[in-house]
């Protein structure tokens, strides 16, 4: 045994020099060597000139562990930062709980108080100065501050307190934040693409690196923002909060994320007349250029970061379903408030059906609300549907989707997405078909999807009629905010004596014992992405959501009680995360989309995933980013291995 951390530093250091062994990685986790999506060496090689410092004995230790991919968690964090650069790093700082060993090791003495604290410490403070805070908005602020100081103490304080933290940092509080955007200005984040400077998107994107420093995306152009409508450039704190729970629910490298808004004006007049608003002051821009814009936007982004995976976020109804499939297949692309709603919804529906020994390809839905989100919803139901079986024509067909014209009719002009459900005309007559009650009625379904932000559009009378046809109906309200949703819980359980099953957009209290799922996208988007970040796919298939699909499903606590919800508690989020990402990971495999194989592991050899669920669920495990301090190591910065964002 060695008496001191100098001592084992010593050796470690010598072992290292002497083998030509890794210590680690930086805190954005790149590996020494790297390859392009074809599978050719585009980067350095082992940099085992660099000179690495343990600081104290568990970075030493912890050094002496080899890393298995680019993004393990194993070993310590590479830091090339001293004193006040450290300290404003949200990344590496640790504020009050920097060692004793670690300020005298990195120019932080003088610096910081005399006490060291432990991440449990810091969180307790933090919390009660969050408490303290009287106003949703106020605590916004305090929680945006946290973030953008140390990232490590943020997502920690966060994760403890999900349930109460969660309408604060996302919806509905959010919203308010985005709305008021140029007004509450501080510090900016991201990254802003201009309309009128189409020429300067890759300068913009070099800001951010290179493929090496970027494993997921977020881009809004703030046309739909969380139900308040266009927001403009304001919509770049909608990126940065569906990143922030990228890493809050499924683990994805705070420092290898990048939030993006297309700055492509905005129709919104308030902020059109606004002296303080920051984006462009002119209509929004459609047609010919703006998907000239876009394309240039892809394909910079494809040729920049070639293996990260895009996430379109709050577009408008039809803009982003067409982006989606029109690049879905050119670079990994994901759209939440399409195949995100419709796949947790999908869980909700697949755990309620095996709950109550029904069969899926015999499920009729009724999707009130047929924009972006509820034909989000009717397309993965079809696709899951085909997964398990079923022709598509023959999966639509169990499926009678709602507008503010009623029930999408053949003889209607429809766009070409609503156009795929719409109905024979022939087997409407004689029924109003905007009158939910009589198309609940015909239909008599076993699901109601309200996407509609149409409040109290589930009446007593529609959910009596739903009743009447099946015992145990589901009824899942899922417009946002809580103001506009279509029925509350506590009234459907009253008109169906208790028995139907229900999962909403918004947290609600339990009715009567019986717990209240709230049909939240946290629960499919962060561990879709971080199975698609893992598995380097080259594109993300609906298969491969569908078997994110039923992952989730399989772990519905309602098998266990019938009083539990139909999704798991919020608090688990994480761990569910893991195992939806485990489940996508393998099916890129067996499709032959995965291209992680093809990676070098930063010790050497090629990268290896088990096929075995539970092996490979341990493999995922170990590549989380977690809120923890990990031990630290001193070195010099490398470009072609550290990132510079700090």
């Amino acid at each position: 045994m060695y008496k001191s951390a100098a001592g084992l530093v010593r050796l470690y250091s010598t072992a290292a020099a002497a083998n030509g062994t890794s210590s680690g990685s930086s805190s954005s986790a790149a590996a020494p060597q790297y390859h392009s999506s074809s599978g050719s060496k585009v980067g350095a090689n082992l940099h085992t000139h660099t000179v690495k410092t343990p600081v104290g004995i568990k970075a030493a230790i912890a050094s002496l562990k080899p890393k298995t991919t680019r993004l393990s968690n194993e070993g310590p964090i590479e830091c090339d930062l001293h004193g006040f650069q450290l300290l404003n790093s949200p990344v590496f700082n640790k504020g009050s709980a920097f060692s004793l060993e670690e300020r005298k090791a990195f120019g932080l003495d003088g610096l910081l108080p005399s006490q060291v604290n432990t991440l449990d410490e810091q969180v307790d403070r933090a919390y009660k100065q969050f408490k303290y805070l009287k106003t949703p908005l106020a605590k916004n602020d305090f929680l945006t501050s946290m973030r953008i100081q140390n990232k490590v103490l943020y997502y920690e304080l966060v994760r403890r307190h999900i349930r109460e933290m969660l309408p604060i940092i996302y919806t509905p509080t959010e919203g308010d934040a985005i709305a008021l955007y140029s007004h509450r200005f501080r510090k900016p984040e991201g990254c802003f693409l201009d309309i009128t400077d189409p020429d300067s998107i890759d300068k913009r994107l070099a800001v951010y690196g290179e493929d090496k420093d970027i494993d997921y995306i977020v881009v809004s152009d703030g046309e739909a923002i969380l139900g308040i409508g266009d927001q403009g450039v304001g919509g770049v704190r909608i990126s940065i909060a569906k990143l922030g729970l990228m890493t809050l629910c499924g683990g994805i490298h705070p420092g290898r994320v990048l939030p993006i808004v297309l700055d492509v004006g905005t129709n919104n007049e308030t902020l059109l007349n606004d002296d303080l608003y920051m984006g462009n002051k002119f209509p929004r821009v459609r047609g010919e250029q703006y998907w000239d814009f876009i394309d240039k936007f892809i394909h910079s982004l494809k040729k920049r970061f070639p293996s990260a995976v895009l996430h379109y976020e709050d577009f408008g109804t039809f803009t982003g379903r067409d982006m989606l499939y029109k690049y879905r297949d050119f670079i990994p692309s994901f759209n939440d408030d399409i195949q995100g709603t419709g796949a947790v919804v999908m869980a909700s529906i697949t755990a309620g059906l095996k709950y109550t020994n029904r069969k899926l390809l015999d499920t009729k839905v009724v999707i009130y609300g047929a924009g972006s989100a509820g034909l989000g919803v009717a397309d993965q139901i079809v696709n899951h549907m085909v997964s398990h079986g079923a022709t598509p024509e023959q999966a639509r067909l169990k499926i009678v989707c709602m507008d503010r014209r009623g029930v999408i009719l053949k003889s209607m002009e429809s766009p070409e997405h609503q156009a795929l459900y719409s109905e024979d005309d022939k087997e409407w007559e004689g029924i109003d078909t905007k009158n939910l009650v009589e198309v609940v009625r015909k239909v008599q379904p076993t699901v109601l999807v309200g996407t509609s932000t149409q409040a109290g559009a589930f009446t007593e009378q529609v959910i009596r009629e739903m009743y009447k046809y099946n015992p145990n109906p589901f009824v899942f309200p899922l417009s946002n905010p809580t103001r506009l949703h279509e029925a509350f819980p506590v009234d459907i359980m009253k008109w169906t004596d208790n028995n139907a099953l229900i999962a909403t957009g918004s947290p609600f209290p339990p009715v009567d014992g019986y717990y209240i799922s709230e049909n939240n996208n946290c629960f499919t988007f962060p561990g879709i992405g971080l199975g698609a970040v893992l598995s380097r796919t080259t594109t993300i298939t609906d298969t491969m959501i569908s078997a994110a699909v039923d992952q989730l499903a399989s772990m519905s606590p309602k098998m266990k009680n019938p009083k539990n919800g139909l999704l798991p508690r919020l608090e688990e989020v994480d761990e569910v995360s893991a195992y939806i990402a485990t489940a996508v990971v393998l099916q890129a495999l067996k499709e032959g989309n995965a291209q992680v194989e093809k990676e070098q592991r930063p010790d050497g050899g090629f990268v290896s995933v088990p096929r075995n669920f539970d092996e490979c669920l341990k493999w995922v495990q170990s590549q989380l980013w977690r809120p923890v301090y990990r031990p630290m190591v001193s070195v010099e910065h490398i470009p072609e291995i550290h990132t510079f964002q700090h």
